[in-house]
């Protein structure tokens, strides 16, 4: 049974409390669900950024207890030494290699999978994999490779969540202002950053463990709540898919054979009175025909929009190899911001650990504004490559003047972290929702919505290798200077335009071809 337990309760609210159509109110039920779940994904990814500055700290202010000598007592072993910022950077990795490689399987096994218990237990056990790096504090555990292996199994059970929300999303949204409601939709990322740092800080001075036992119960609770209540596609409730073309019926014609024939057009077998008339037909409708015992003609598969795509398939459709790999660099960054912000900023102020993380969500709160506006802009212009480059283009000298000025003064940091934000995480949003989506759905795949899983893992995958790989060197750039981790962060960032510059001048090409074409059309 594809229906979720919690259907006959979705439809009495929706009854009850809206006075709306049954589409509309399926579609926020998704939109709300989806979102509290990718929130939870990130909401739980936070709290090792936090309590970095728990597990290694300058110990020298603090008086130490009676008869300790050692000056990196206050410190959790085995982070306790010079080689600190190294081990915590492989944690980071351990969780984000594992995460990126896993992402590529996670995308195939999503597409033939019931998307409902993929994502329930995915969170469920993300949930368990947090707790269990809590208890490290209860019980006393300083092995390096138990936090090494539970990062590896976090990761693992992580890659559930993207392909999975992105699917559910565009199963029940169409292209129409894909760009500004993938945009609103994607704050969930810059929400759940937030949530998570606010939750970690408020714990992690007094007892870092909570920083993970509250996360992780969050996660339980979200991934129940899916499996009641989320509807994963259209067709599960009786709803058309907007991905297909609407009114499909089989019609049958005077030489014997059968065609399913899509569109408004309404024509009986009595008003196909000539042979005109059948061939009107056929240039007037998107047809599969297929001969009265099934077998198809034309050269058509007539399953075709049943079947999952492979690798090799989804590497040809235009668009995503360039989208991969700019993602790739573009999520380097973020991902650097995502781990090591907080460290930063305590090193660069005078600030403690939690207000460290809490100035921190300030980057989230600019990421939330930077994906609307990227979503909005791509909606009214039509260009996506373009919007990417330009964001990236002006995230490059504001990296640099953040790292100059941003520890000047409060106001200026506040300020600061809000632009550079936005300026990093629009492409990046982008990107990951809206282009996904719409290469998914590309028109070279024949109506075959199943290849979107596929489509977001291969680019959501190709960018969670940038994102181990960024804060795993800026652990080892960062004891050379912080100024070396932001010319690497600029130098990502100027690669990441590269590798867009052939899609946007393609843009550009052809929006300027239309303008011409109108101008000259009378």
């Amino acid at each position: 049974m594809d229906a979720p337990p919690g259907l006959s309760l979705i439809r009495i609210l929706g009854e009850k409390l809206c006075r709306i159509n049954k589409v509309c109110w399926f579609r926020g039920s998704v939109f709300v669900l989806t979102y509290l779940s990718y929130m939870g994904y990130h909401l739980s990814r936070k709290p090792i950024s936090v309590v970095k500055n728990v597990l290694h700290q300058n110990c020298s202010s603090m008086i130490p207890p009676i008869g300790v000598n050692n000056s990196n007592w206050c410190s959790w072993a085995p982070f306790d030494g010079n080689d600190a910022p190294a081990l915590l950077g492989t944690l980071d990795s351990s969780f984000l290699f594992s995460y990126g490689a896993a992402m590529f399987f996670s995308g195939f096994v999503a597409e033939r999978v019931n998307l409902r218990y993929f994502l329930s237990l995915g969170m469920i056990f993300s949930g368990v994999f947090i707790y269990l790096f809590g208890i490290a504090h209860s019980y006393g555990i300083h092995s390096l490779w138990y936090f090494i292996i539970i990062q590896i199994l976090g990761g693992i059970v992580q890659t559930t969540g993207w392909p999975g929300v992105v699917t559910c999303m565009g199963n029940w949204f169409g292209k129409g202002k894909r760009g500004l409601i993938m945009g609103v939709w994607n704050s969930h990322t810059s929400m759940g950053n937030i949530l998570g740092s606010l939750i970690a800080a408020a714990y992690v001075e007094s007892d870092w463990g909570l920083s993970f036992y509250v996360p992780s119960l969050i996660m339980g609770g979200l991934g129940l709540l899916l499996f009641l209540f989320l509807v994963t596609n259209p067709i599960h409730v009786g709803i058309e898919s907007p991905n297909v073309p609407s009114q499909t019926r089989i019609v049958t014609r005077r030489d014997g054979y059968q065609s399913l024939r899509t569109g408004v057009l309404e024509i009986s077998n009595d008003e196909m009175s000539s042979e005109t008339d059948s061939e009107l037909l056929l240039e007037k409708e998107d047809l599969i025909n297929v001969h009265q015992d099934g077998a198809p003609i034309l050269g058509l598969n007539s399953d075709l929009p049943s079947k999952a795509i492979g690798f090799v398939g989804a590497l040809q459709i235009p668009g995503v190899i360039e989208f991969s790999l700019s993602l790739f660099f573009s999520k380097l960054v973020s991902y650097t911001f995502l781990y090591w912000l907080p460290i930063f900023i305590a090193s660069s102020t005078t600030m403690g650990a939690a207000l460290s993380a809490d100035l921190s969500t300030l980057f989230d709160v600019g990421g939330i504004v930077g994906g609307i506006a990227a979503g909005i802009v791509s909606d009214y212009s039509g260009m996506s490559a373009i919007t990417c480059a330009a964001m990236l283009a002006a995230a490059i000298p504001m990296l640099f003047v953040y790292q100059a000025y941003g520890s000047t003064s409060l106001a200026i940091n506040i300020m600061l972290l809000v632009i550079v934000g936005a300026l990093v995480n629009g492409p990046y949003a982008l990107i990951t929702t809206a282009v996904s989506a719409e290469l998914g759905t590309h028109h070279s795949l024949e109506g075959n919505a199943r290849a979107l899983a596929t489509v977001t893992a291969i680019i959501d995958g190709t960018g969670s290798i940038g994102a181990a790989v960024g804060p795993l060197l800026a652990g080892l750039v960062s004891s050379y200077g912080w100024n070396n981790v932001f010319y690497m962060l600029m130098t990502a960032d100027l690669l990441a335009l590269m590798l867009l510059m052939r899609l946007a001048i393609s843009e550009f090409r052809h929006r300027r071809e239309e303008s011409r074409i109108h101008r000259i059309r009378p």
